[in-house]
């Protein structure tokens, strides 16, 4: 029987390979960081909903970037280089799914706007309150799945 932790190995070896994932050491202290940093933003961000959406979406964005960096560093891996934000989902797609490919997938969504908004273009939207009102659910919810796979989830 194939241990559940093995899913998604050979597209995590495949990032190691190619130099877009790297290891390091396993550090839960510093996942339970990312996650408690990751609260924070998201109670900042519901304050900040109406006086600055891009900054309240930034920080909300930033939480759920935070969780799925939480899940790798307990692991012993990191993202790196260009994309590595998008190197994050894919780990997470990878190791996690199913059986929530939703909660997980918001990210890609997010990280799309997030960008839009960081590096503004007359093209391309900002994002907006009712962004911030569907990101911060999406967030919170991976940031509570994260913080209950760090208790599971071993070394790579």
């Amino acid at each position: 029987m194939i241990d559940r932790w093995d899913r998604g190995r050979a597209e995590v070896d495949l990032l190691l390979k190619q130099g877009r994932l790297t290891r390091v050491a396993a550090n839960r202290d510093l996942a339970e960081r990312h996650l408690s940093q990751a609260q924070v933003h998201l109670m900042a961000a519901v304050t900040l909903r109406d006086l600055d959406p891009a900054g309240a979406f930034t920080l909300t964005y930033d939480a759920a970037r935070l969780a799925l960096a939480a899940i790798l560093v307990n692991q012993g891996l990191k993202a790196r280089g260009e994309g590595a934000h998008a190197v994050l989902l894919e780990v997470a797609i990878a190791q996690l799914e199913p059986p929530r490919q939703i909660e997980i997938r918001e990210f890609d969504w997010m990280r799309r706007l997030r960008n839009s908004t960081q590096y503004p273009d007359l093209d391309r939207p900002s994002a907006t309150v009712d962004d911030i009102d569907q990101a911060v659910p999406a967030a919170r919810a991976i940031v509570d799945r994260a913080t209950r796979l760090i208790e599971l989830m071993p070394t790579y």
